[in-house]
């Protein structure tokens, strides 16, 4: 009787990139030296990202190992919940006084400051004072092993965006920390910017930052963002805020957008 080993090479990795990653590794590379040695080979974990779509048929950059990057894209999306709003304030903590609050806006009704991303409709408005909220992540429950986190250590990207009213007089604060299983600080990002008449500074900007070559040890990630009254001036409306997004691993080719993600950022 005919066995499946006995076909050619480029049929059997064809087959294996057919078969989910995780049934690969668990159930498939135990089988025999054949298929172990087959699920190891460079060019299955590349075909594996060419038929996922984490790359182009034309990809010129250099990765160092196809199989780490496969299942980095695989995890790849947006870890902050609820970015835009859609879920009212599901998912954040608000740090303040509840005298000092947020609400949702349509991005549209605030002096025409349309998002870069249409598909972007809503957004946090920090109504008064210092407004401050939050969330943590955990990398674990995320999908993110120990293992991965610890000996990849892949690049994590914080992003936000923030437009000003054009009665500001608050300054916009973001703050990133990398946390251990303690919840002690292994790094940290830290960013204050004055914006001083909204009148003439009014367009959506994006703040960004990328961890890299981190200590190892990363369990959780706390976002926080928001407005600081440094003045103590009774002014209502401040910042607005949407699509915050903290993502883990190599930029790919599909990335889901907020439209793609009704989970976690949609109009």
């Amino acid at each position: 009787m005919a066995s499946i080993n006995e076909l050619p090479e480029e049929v059997l990795l064809e087959l294996f990139s057919l078969v989910p990653a995780r049934e690969l590794l668990r159930r498939c590379r135990p089988v025999c030296s054949l298929w172990r040695d087959l699920i190891d080979q460079v060019s299955l974990w590349k075909r594996k990202c060419l038929r996922e779509g984490f790359i182009s048929e034309y990809q010129d950059k250099p990765v160092a190992g196809w199989k780490v990057f496969y299942f980095l894209c695989s995890l790849h999306r947006n870890l902050i919940h609820n970015p835009c709003g859609k879920d009212g304030f599901n998912f954040w903590e608000n740090e303040q006084r509840a005298e000092n609050h947020w609400s949702i806006q349509d991005i549209s009704g605030f002096h025409g400051k349309e998002f870069p991303d249409p598909r972007v409709r809503k957004c946090f408005l920090a109504d008064y004072g210092d407004c401050l909220k939050s969330q943590l992540v955990d990398l674990k429950a995320e999908g993110y092993s120990e293992e991965l986190m610890d000996t990849v250590r892949p690049d994590i990207v914080i992003k936000d965006w923030f437009a000003v009213t054009s009665n500001c007089c608050y300054n916009y604060y973001i703050c990133v920390h990398l946390l251990c299983d303690d919840f002690e600080t292994l790094d940290m990002f830290e960013l204050t910017q004055v914006v001083v008449d909204g009148r003439h500074n009014s367009e959506w900007k994006e703040v960004s930052h990328t961890f890299s070559n981190y200590p190892p040890g990363v369990r959780h990630i706390y976002f926080q963002h928001g407005q600081r009254d440094t003045q103590g001036w009774p002014v209502w409306f401040g910042y607005l805020f949407t699509n915050s997004s903290i993502t883990i691993g190599p930029e790919i080719t599909r990335m889901p957008s907020c439209a793609e993600e009704p989970a976690r950022c949609n109009n």
